[in-house]
């Protein structure tokens, strides 16, 4: 039988020997997750850091330089890494801090943006004649655009996108500066003296899919937001806020096309949901007029220019728009639909359109369909075609105004009111409209 004090030395052996493996194994297992002392060398004399992981989130605050600079150099560091921008409320250059971000320049999206607005306010300057917002390629004297995909802006609670308190330019580019519209930059010597793309607030060109949520636009020079030749977006939650005049250091002026939303050449398979407001023009505008205006000049609204493109490409279709909240503040329409000969406008249901406008002002018309006297002419019958309008409730002096020509088409659940007269108008005359089908109409009486 063994001694009892062989025994417990034995065991003593068996414990130390179970603690060194226990620790040897943990030291192995620390040197695989270590960088090896070499590997570090060879960083450090190579003036390479280790690598590490890409930051989530960049924001302008990181950045020197002016605002609009140091926004869009997040924009581009954020592109390169998969990262978001976040442009916060609070603006911290330096040990300044401010509640705004003054911009000279527009915001310029790049491909696979993702651009958080978070309760910030966003506002030009008086030295700036840009959009607030814009695709990265389009801009002054690029002819050639190349398409972009995956932009997507998101507004965090109520950011705010504002225009100058004194605008160099507002209005089209039909519009005359100082004569038509406002513009400090009238008889600027060298300076344009028509509006053009610039004086629109947000504008995407060529663009497949992105998207556009819960943002306010206010005191756009132009229109606010407008996508030329884009599709597969999303536009939701926007609220518009201009009038045609702005009082400007204690005198009312004139600020023409100040639409809220616009749908232009090209557009196609969009969705545009809860749209509020008011706006100087049209409030919501689908306007496929082709000219003959070549891409990058200034004297176009079209920043991709109005030249038609072979095979149908700048027709405008498969869209829908649904629960429009406003009014026009200067008494246009608040959905309009307008394409001339040479394009076609087919596949768009408007679902759910409610009339806010106070008494004192009354739209021209809900909704108008095509033109017989503007932009070009009529469209041929059959060119206009397939559109849904349901869910209508105005006191607008036309309900639905069909003013050129319209086919295949349905029109259900209108409720006119406050005013007389039938909730369906045929400014053009009946011979223009074929196989619309009209239901479920009401009118009220005053």
């Amino acid at each position: 039988m063994a001694h009892p004090d062989h025994i417990l030395c034995f065991v003593n052996v068996v414990q130390r020997s179970a603690q060194w493996w226990k620790w040897t194994c943990l030291v192995l297992l620390a040197g695989l997750c270590v960088t090896p002392p070499c590997a570090a060398e060879e960083a450090s004399s190579s003036g390479k850091s280790a690598p590490t992981q890409p930051a989530l989130v960049v924001t302008p605050n990181e950045f020197e330089g002016s605002d609009s600079e140091r926004i869009n150099r997040a924009i581009e560091v954020a592109s390169e890494s998969g990262a978001r921008v976040v442009v916060p409320r609070v603006n911290v250059c330096g040990r300044e801090k401010r509640e705004v971000w003054l911009l000279d320049s527009a915001i310029l999206l790049r491909n696979n943006t993702i651009l958080e607005l978070d309760n910030c306010h966003i506002k030009l300057s008086d030295r700036c004649r840009d959009n607030v917002i814009r695709s990265a390629n389009c801009g002054m004297g690029i002819s050639k655009i190349e398409p972009m995909r995956n932009i997507h802006i998101r507004g965090i609670g109520r950011p705010i996108l504002e225009g100058a308190d004194r605008p160099r330019a507002t209005g089209g580019a039909d519009k005359k500066l100082g004569a038509e519209t406002f513009g400090t930059d009238a008889g600027v010597a060298g300076e344009s003296q028509n509006g053009d793309w610039r004086n629109i607030g947000v504008l995407l060109v060529l663009v497949e899919n992105y998207s556009i949520e819960n943002i306010k636009i206010s005191e756009s020079h132009g229109l606010a937001l407008s996508m030329e030749r884009c599709a597969y977006g999303m536009l939701r939650d926007i609220d518009i806020a201009s009038a045609e005049f702005k009082v400007i250091d204690g005198v009312r002026h004139t600020l023409l096309n100040r639409d809220g939303i616009e749908v232009t050449l090209g557009c196609h398979d969009i969705s545009l949901t809860n749209i509020t407001g008011h706006s100087g023009d049209d409030l919501v505008a689908f306007c496929a007029i082709p000219l003959n205006e070549a891409p990058g000049a200034t004297a176009s609204m079209m920043a991709s220019g109005s030249r038609v493109r072979q095979g149908r490409l700048d027709d405008v279709h498969d869209i829908i728009v649904r629960n429009i909240q406003g009014y026009c503040q200067g008494g246009h329409h608040i959905v309009r639909l307008l394409n001339t000969p040479g394009i076609r406008m087919y596949n768009i249901l408007i679902d759910g359109l409610i009339d806010t406008s106070p008494p004192e002002i009354r739209c021209r018309a809900a909704i108008k369909i095509g033109d017989h006297t503007y932009g070009g002419g009529m469209a041929p019958l059959g060119d206009t075609s397939r559109i849904i309008i349901n869910n209508v409730i105005s006191r607008s002096t036309c309900t639905i105004l069909i003013g050129g020509s319209l086919s295949d088409s349905i029109i259900n659940n209108i409720v006119r009111y406050d005013v007389p007269g039938d909730a369906v108008t045929f400014g053009a005359g009946p011979e223009h409209v074929r196989d619309v089908t009209m239901t479920n109409i009401r009118v009220v009486g005053k």
